[in-house]
């Protein structure tokens, strides 16, 4: 079957689902979470053969982290699903409206994209994810995994389809494409009038070839080069858990710490703690001029403040002040996370204010920057755009708007 032809029979399939209703939608949900934990030994079994196989192409430890599947990560895929479909309804919310002077009564509601196109790589959890999230929000959606992932995303995509066929509907409304080859991804970027959005999560590489050569519209996961700043009147002991958790927890995440900026005044002080502490677990340090007065590591480059690791490197800078801070941010960050340390009210709302980024943290770790964390169940993925979303994309924001106008028989004069 040609790909137009799977597209086709998506886009006619997610119709029945756009104008069915919230119960209905549940069901799945609800068959999708039970399936999951009925199947978890052969979901770990079949992981097992992608981790294998990764291990020996030589796959990074950070990439095989994103590709792993214990009863930890089945649990929080069913924790998701199910947290999602407690979720208010999204289809019909209305968000404004109106009565106008002649009498016309204008509303404005929630109703799905239609078909959403979701290209990743690594993570099959977001095969679950996605899924749940299109369902909720009544969308169709096309899903091409990457070639690493490729046995555990088979199992969780038979999970989908045969929950979509328990509860009545075509297996072909969530709809994944078990071919690896590279023009799927193009075809699908072109697929004008079959896919209504696409949404690339993945690598630098991946996101730029979506960009150039789609005909359609793509809200971009870009990469996340996030930063810490330390403020000269920061809590020291905050200071020092929060930059460990932001580079530390989770490394190979999007939304961990990649640059520490640090304001000169308490530099002296606090970088040799913090060197101390991140060297003794094997974190890689890259400082600029100012930094290796202090600490004894590599001498940063200008790519460094570029770069997304994915990996336990740090690069470190000293700024004179929280203008330096920002101003770096805003030139070398991705959009993604950026967080100040600091008991200075007003650097925290200069920082909330003038730093452009998708989520902006008092006095907290970046690693928050999350669908599950802040209430949205899972994410489709973190925009870093404006348009037509930014953040961790939820179900609401797997909707578009229709304005419904009640009349009485007015005309236009």
């Amino acid at each position: 079957m040609s790909l137009n032809e799977i597209l086709s029979k998506t886009k006619a399939s997610a119709k029945k689902l756009a104008i069915s209703g919230a119960e209905e939608r549940k069901n799945i949900l609800n068959n999708i979470a039970l399936l999951l934990n009925e199947r978890r030994q052969e979901i770990i079994n079949v992981n097992k053969i992608d981790i294998d196989n990764a291990d020996k192409s030589g796959l990074s430890s950070a990439m095989i982290d994103r590709l792993r599947l214990t009863n930890k990560e089945i649990d929080g895929m069913i924790k998701a699903v199910n947290e999602i479909s407690m979720q208010n309804e999204v289809i019909g919310d209305v968000i404004g409206g109106s009565t106008r002077p002649n009498g016309l009564k204008i509303r404005k509601v929630r109703v799905p994209l239609g078909v959403v196109g979701i290209i990743y790589e690594s993570r099959p959890n977001v095969t679950i994810d996605s899924a749940a999230l299109c369902i909720k929000s009544g969308n169709g959606a096309v899903l091409r995994g990457g070639k690493e992932a490729i046995n555990s995303n088979k199992i969780l995509a038979e999970i989908i389809a045969k929950s979509l066929e328990i509860a009545g509907f075509s297996k072909d409304v969530i709809y994944f494409i078990d071919d690896t080859d590279r023009n799927i991804i193009k075809e699908m970027a072109q697929a004008k009038g079959l896919i209504d959005v696409i949404i690339p999560r993945g690598g630098e590489g991946l996101i730029n070839f979506v960009v150039e050569n789609a005909r359609i519209p793509v809200i971009m996961h870009d990469k996340g080069v996030c930063h810490v700043f330390i403020d000269e009147s920061a809590e020291y002991q905050q200071a020092l858990s929060i930059t460990f958790n932001a580079k530390v927890q989770r490394p190979s995440a999007c939304n961990a710490m990649e640059t520490l900026l640090v304001h000169k005044n308490i530099a002296p002080s606090i970088l040799p703690d913090i060197a101390e502490m991140l060297q003794e677990v094997d974190v890689d340090l890259r400082g600029c001029e100012e930094t290796l007065k202090y600490v004894d590591c590599r001498p940063a480059i200008e790519e460094d403040y570029y770069t997304e690791y994915h990996d336990m490197i740090l690069s470190i800078k000293v700024v004179e002040n929280i203008d330096e801070a920002v101003a770096h941010i805003n030139k070398y960050g991705s959009g993604h996370s950026e967080a100040i340390v600091t008991k200075d009210y007003n650097n925290s709302e200069k920082f909330l204010n003038e730093v452009d980024a998708a989520a902006v943290y008092v006095n907290a770790s970046t690693r928050f920057t999350d669908g599950g964390e802040f209430g949205l169940g899972a994410e489709i993925g973190i925009s870093t755009q404006k348009l037509h979303v930014r953040g961790p994309m939820g179900a609401a924001d797997l909707t578009t708007t229709k304005y419904l106008i009640y009349g009485s028989g007015q005309l236009r004069g």
